[in-house]
């Protein structure tokens, strides 16, 4: 025991005492309290910070996307359009809008012309194509009429047959015995005295055709008066 009665310790000696600072007069430093990481502000639905807890600063992220401006600017500072930009640019998509709609009419129109004239020219060149064939059939008509007109019976049920099927697909046959000469259907091959008047046919030597009611071949005939 030492003399002030604390025990001797001769080792350690002049050894400061544990909780005792380093360097100091003599005196005791507080002790230091230990450092705690920095909290997250409170979000929706968290509690906030308790009573006399710092409030750790934030610090604004530099790649985040600005907020836009008081007052309805955008970001980068430019203002917001107004109602009557709007509007102007809304009657300029509504002008673009109707010369579109008259255009697509205009084309819908030109198509169902061509449509029609298509149509018609298939139709004509399909009569065409008939009168044609009808045309090479011609003398196969005109022997028939001769071989019955000298007497040969037999042929005519075959001629009957024959111009039936024609006739189904608009052949016309023109016998115009006893009617007005008429130029433009009938050719006349000859001609005789008459008591006067208008003159008239005499006799069809040929008879003409016509086919869906264009003159096919006029009739050869001969003419009186």
């Amino acid at each position: 025991m030492s003399p002030i009665g604390r025990p001797h310790n001769p080792a350690g000696a002049g050894t400061p005492p544990p909780g005792a600072a380093s360097g100091s007069a003599g005196g005791h430093a507080p002790p230091r309290p230990a450092e705690q990481p920095p909290s997250r502000p409170a979000g929706p639905g968290q509690a906030g910070p308790e009573p006399g807890q710092e409030v750790p600063e934030v610090v604004p992220d530099p790649e985040a996307p600005e907020a836009a401006a008081p007052g309805g600017a955008a970001p980068d500072g430019a203002p917001a359009p107004s109602v009557e930009d709007l509007l102007t640019e809304l009657e300029a998509v509504i002008v673009q809008r109707d010369e579109y709609l008259e255009l697509a009419r205009a084309k819908q129109a030109e198509l169902e012309n061509f449509r029609k004239q298509m149509i018609k020219r298939q139709t004509e060149h399909a009569e065409q194509a008939g009168a044609d064939l009808v045309d090479q059939l011609l003398p196969v008509l005109d022997a028939l009429d001769n071989g019955i007109g000298h007497g040969d019976e037999s042929l005519v049920p075959v001629r009957s047959q024959l111009v039936g099927v024609l006739e189904k697909q608009g052949l016309v046959r023109v016998d115009p015995t006893g009617e007005p000469f008429d130029p433009n259907e009938h050719d006349a091959v000859a001609h005789e005295p008459g008591e006067g008047g208008e003159p008239n046919v005499a006799e069809t030597l040929r008879a003409g055709y016509r086919w869906n009611g264009r003159l096919l071949r006029a009739a050869m005939v001969r003419v009186r008066g």
